[in-house]
């Protein structure tokens, strides 16, 4: 069913994968670049950068703040994801 790959091999390599993304670091960048956030594999935000310009604007900081959180978030699920579909893709679980 899994080729030469037995099932403990197959999921303690997922597991190994998994563990490596969450190590891995997403950072996007929202207004030009005026605010960035990072994110780790875990979708925790590590790292957080507001341009000094921003602080006098809540509301346009606030909405800045939301775009660049959720597309470092969104960055780190998709490569989470396409890891996953990579570690099956060569998996012919239909035989």
């Amino acid at each position: 069913m899994f080729g030469n790959m037995d099932l403990n091999e197959m999921m303690k390599k997922l597991q190994e994968s998994m563990a490596e993304a969450d190590t891995k670091t997403y950072t996007a960048a929202a207004g030009g670049g005026m605010v960035e956030a990072t994110a780790n594999g875990k979708f925790e935000i590590i790292d957080l950068k507001i341009d000094d310009s921003l602080l006098d604007d809540k509301e346009s900081m606030q909405i800045l703040i939301m775009s660049a959180v959720n597309d470092a978030v969104k960055m780190a699920l998709e490569d989470k994801k396409t890891q996953a579909l990579n570690m099956f893709g060569g998996l012919n679980l239909g035989q």
